[in-house]
């Protein structure tokens, strides 16, 4: 039988100093690893086994990422030379991500690179805070050497759109450093939380800020016209989707599978409408003038009203919004002022996919009502 006996927890103190240390001897493990590693990588077994460089065996094998097992090979091989940094690592000075940021600073280098620069900077600062240091010291020893590496990237930079089963986009790309800054920049303020109810996480956000970004050049006319006309989605609908009746087809919508009588009527909330008549075997018999659901004139009144959207808490300007129907005109509702507000992008939504309201209240004020949620079985029918 054995005896229990009482173990202390260790403090926070006690606990950071072990962290510490084990951060350090998982640094010299790491530094006894990239010099291995870049023995390994002159030889050929990595050829023998069919793999493609050293790095892709290393990755493979050693169940690391590519950056990971190039960093330790660059560090392997540039050790010898950096004898004052090998030093301080092993000193518990810096730490082994110091070390791959000084074997990279070299490897772009060559022999412009003087060690005794930068090493101090190491010492003083976070690994993060020395890389961005360095690239600073590259520039300064290497001015064209830099500049031609960001040329490079601006080149190699690209952008995959794909479409899933469900039509869904998925968007896969690289951007160089600039062009990076300039997607974050303007997305930034787009992705804001937009008031005390918006729980959407950061990459939600900044998912509804890119749509945002195309549906505001869209409207702006700022992408070049096709065909003597300004870009913009166009949809074809049945008179029978877009009343929402049963047994209507859906829409049809370019770049898109079929899309529902929710969002049709939603896009058509503000949108110009053309009517087409087609005869019983789908010749077209007809075609009216397009008709803006809401005119030029309204729009200007409905900018200069609302300024904006009119959701609490919303602070999207007039120019960031689609024109809302507080009773759709499909349902016979007025296309006057009073019957028209301004919802960004996001809200207008909310209220069409997503059953929300939003009504004028007696004092004037937009009151938005959440969906209804119903718990409990769903209704049987009789048996």
């Amino acid at each position: 039988m054995l005896a229990t006996q009482d173990i202390c927890s260790p403090s926070g103190a006690e606990l950071a100093l072990e962290l510490v240390r084990l951060a350090h001897e998982r640094d010299l493990i790491d530094l006894r690893f990239s010099l291995v590693a870049s023995e390994y990588a002159a030889t050929d077994h990595y050829d023998q086994e069919g793999f493609v460089s050293p790095i892709d065996w290393i990755r493979f094998n050693c169940h690391m990422t590519s950056n990971a097992a190039a960093d330790r090979i660059a560090v392997g091989e540039r050790m010898g030379e950096l004898t004052e940094t090998t030093d301080a690592m092993v000193s518990g000075q810096i730490g082994f991500a110091h070390m791959t940021v000084m074997a990279r600073t070299a490897n772009a280098l060559g022999d412009r690179f003087k060690e005794s620069a930068l090493l101090d900077k190491a010492v003083e600062n976070s690994p993060g805070k020395f890389h961005h240091i360095c690239r600073h010291y590259r520039h300064a020893a290497d001015r064209k050497g830099y500049e031609a590496e960001q040329a490079e990237l601006v080149e190699n930079r690209w952008l995959s759109l794909s479409s899933v089963e469900d039509s869904s986009l998925l968007v896969n790309g690289v951007l160089d450093p600039v062009g990076g800054a300039a997607l974050r920049m303007a997305l930034q303020p787009l992705a804001r939380k937009s008031g005390a109810h918006d729980d959407r996480k950061l990459d939600k956000r900044q998912a509804d800020a890119l749509v945002d970004m195309a549906m505001y050049a869209l409207d702006t006319g700022m992408v070049p016209q096709n065909a003597s006309q300004r870009t913009h989605l166009q949809v074809t609908t049945s008179l029978e989707t877009l009343l929402g009746l049963d047994g209507a087809p859906a829409a049809e919508l370019e770049f898109s599978l079929p899309i529902s009588s929710k969002t049709v009527e939603r896009l058509a909330c503000d949108c110009s409408v053309t009517r087409i008549l087609l005869g019983s075997d789908s010749m077209v018999i007809d075609v009216g003038r397009a008709r803006r659901v809401i005119s030029g004139p309204q729009r200007k009144a409905l900018n200069a009203r609302d300024r904006g959207c009119v959701w609490p808490g919303c602070d999207r300007p007039a120019s960031w919004t689609s024109g809302h129907h507080l009773e759709h005109w499909i349902h016979g509702g007025r296309g006057d002022l009073p019957k028209l507000v301004l919802l960004c992008y996001r809200h207008h939504w909310m209220v069409h996919e997503g059953n929300w309201q939003i009504v004028r209240g007696d004092d004037g004020r937009m009151i938005t009502i959440p969906p209804t949620v119903t718990f409990g079985p769903s209704p049987r029918g009789p048996d």
